[in-house]
């Protein structure tokens, strides 16, 4: 008997859709999460200013710490075999071991979600634990999902297809912003905590399914002749073993720090990362405040919501427009692009000025295809065919390009080093050891520099009716006359400058990345000859 007709129809899903399916039950929850946790227990919790800083101190060791942590615990066996042990594992063994890490800590990840909607402890302990429960299992997801990416596939052009359906499943995914607003009410907070434990619940079941077809996929390619069903460019089809400690010699922690030390282009890469990093948390966070101080005279209630909810959705349909670009003319060429039209972008909107509400609402949040025919007034300076977005759109998309440089120094890790295999995991979690302060960076820098020039400080004023949707930080009251054009003016400066610096200090790092054009097509060659001839010492063996 053939099977039921919606589970053929699953098990016939290709493995990039089944693999970007992952994103989705992440995004749901992730967008929710950023926009309404530090608003909740600001004004529904009522956190003091001194716990707040507390936890996000805490936050912060932690958040940079946990991803090599769990990087090293996943990839350690992979660099080195237990004493006495003289077995190996397969490319594929190591693929289902991602997998199977990603249908346990999915479903406690929407667990650890459901923690921050109840009261249940003091607000500075509740903020501390949520915070390092919900980042500790949300590590764990992006670091097994983002190393199958650099396992799953070994060709630019297949990771790039990979990514694109992630991008994809993250818009899809980012619709939960928009449909969390009809929930959100800080005086009955019962139905927002019903729809989160909705969420949580599509995201649990969506895991275990997602993962358990991937598994299904991976188990059943080793009986398919030429392996078509498991990866896209067939980079797991061979079944070469890693060699033991024995025969490779181990390597320990310090060992690898060393020789990462050594790999120049990981070094300019994570300093570069660091500055996008804090720029993309950094718009995060101080979006409705530019929206409240900037524009509330300028905007209606609906009109603030819907930019609140399109600056998430964007920047992932942006994407899908750049990822067709990266496959053309390579992720370097783009990502500097993007650094020079952030640049240009931030320049212009200091010359214009704040008096210009449309262009305002262009630079925030709002995301504008450019028309098909020539360009009328007020868009003077969108380019024709090409669809165009705000700082804060540019600079989030250019956050999910950026994976795909990753697997690129994963690449060049293993040529380098003469790996057996590739320490995907780990070489993510390094990333992020030296890019995630930027997130905590991003909140305490701007709330000081606001302060510093305006003599306003967030934490010390009563909160407002707001502007949109949510407001992830307590809102101010109206301030007197004579002191509004100075908080207004500090708004925008803080709104301009900040990407100007960022895109200058980016412009300089990455430019001193040289894995792209030969370089890259040599170190893929490489691999792709590493890999080769395991199979062959398998073969010979």
């Amino acid at each position: 008997m053939g099977l039921p007709q919606p589970q053929a129809w699953l098990l016939g899903l290709p493995t990039a859709v089944v693999y970007g399916s992952l994103a989705l039950f992440t995004s749901i929850l992730h967008n929710v999460f950023l926009l309404y946790y530090v608003d909740t227990f600001v004004s529904v919790y009522k956190i003091n200013k001194v716990a707040f800083w507390v936890g996000e101190t805490v936050f912060l060791l932690w958040n940079s710490l946990n991803d090599p942590l769990f990087g090293w615990l996943s990839d350690r066996k992979f660099l080195s075999s237990q004493p006495g042990s003289g077995t190996g594992l397969s490319s594929r063994a190591v693929v289902l071991a991602r997998v199977r890490a990603l249908g346990w800590h999915g479903p406690l990840l929407a667990l650890s979600f459901l923690a921050f909607w109840v009261h249940w402890a003091p607000a500075g302990l509740q903020f501390l634990l949520c915070l390092c429960l919900y980042d500790g299992f949300l590590t764990l997801v992006d670091l097994h999902h983002h190393a199958l990416l650099a396992d799953l596939a070994l060709s630019a052009h297949d990771r790039t297809h990979l990514n694109f359906y992630c991008s994809l499943f993250s818009a899809a995914g980012s619709l939960s912003v928009f449909a969390s607003y009809p929930f959100w009410n800080k005086e009955d907070f019962s139905s927002f905590r019903a729809f989160c434990v909705a969420l949580a619940a599509g995201s649990a079941l969506g895991f275990l399914g997602a993962t358990r077809l991937l598994r299904r996929r991976v188990e059943a390619a080793r009986r398919e002749p030429g392996c078509s069903a498991l990866a896209v460019d067939g980079g797991q089809c061979e079944e070469e073993l890693l060699v033991g400690a024995e025969e490779a010699g181990s390597i320990t922690l310090g060992q690898y720090l060393r020789q990462l030390a050594r790999h120049q282009n990981f070094l300019w890469f994570v300093g570069m990362d660091l500055v996008q990093v804090f720029h993309c948390h950094f718009n995060s966070n101080f979006f409705p405040l530019f929206l409240e101080h900037l524009l509330s005279d300028q905007i209606s209630l609906s009109t603030g919501s819907f930019l609140l909810g399109i600056s998430y959705v964007a920047p992932h349909l942006n994407n899908l427009y750049f990822l067709p670009l990266c496959r053309r003319w390579g992720v370097y060429a783009v990502v500097r692009g993007l650094f020079l039209l952030k640049l240009g972008l931030s320049l212009l909107m200091l010359a214009v000025g704040p008096d210009h509400p449309g262009l305002l609402c262009f630079f925030i949040a709002r995301y504008a295809p450019a028309p098909p025919g020539p360009c009328t007034p007020p868009c003077p300076f969108i380019p024709p065919a090409l669809p165009t977005g705000s700082n804060r759109v540019f600079t989030e998309g250019t956050c999910k390009l950026l994976t795909l440089v990753v697997t690129d120094l994963v690449d060049e890790d293993l040529v380098l080093n003469h790996r057996k295999q590739a320490a995907s995991a780990l070489l993510f979690g390094m990333v992020a050891l030296v890019t995630k302060p930027g997130q905590t960076f991003a909140p305490l820098l701007g709330t000081w520099l606001l302060c510093f020039y305006t003599g306003h400080d967030l934490f010390q004023q009563p909160p407002m009716t707001p502007v949109g949707s949510a407001h992830p930080w307590p809102e101010p009251p109206a301030p007197a006359p004579a002191q509004a054009p100075t908080l207004r003016q500090g708004c925008f400066y803080l709104l301009v400058l900040v990407p100007i610096t960022c895109a200058l200090l980016q412009l300089f790092t990455w430019s001193q990345f040289t894995l792209h054009g030969r370089r890259l097509h040599m170190v893929k060659a490489q691999r792709q000859n590493l890999a080769q001839a395991q199979s062959l010492d398998v073969k010979t063996v």
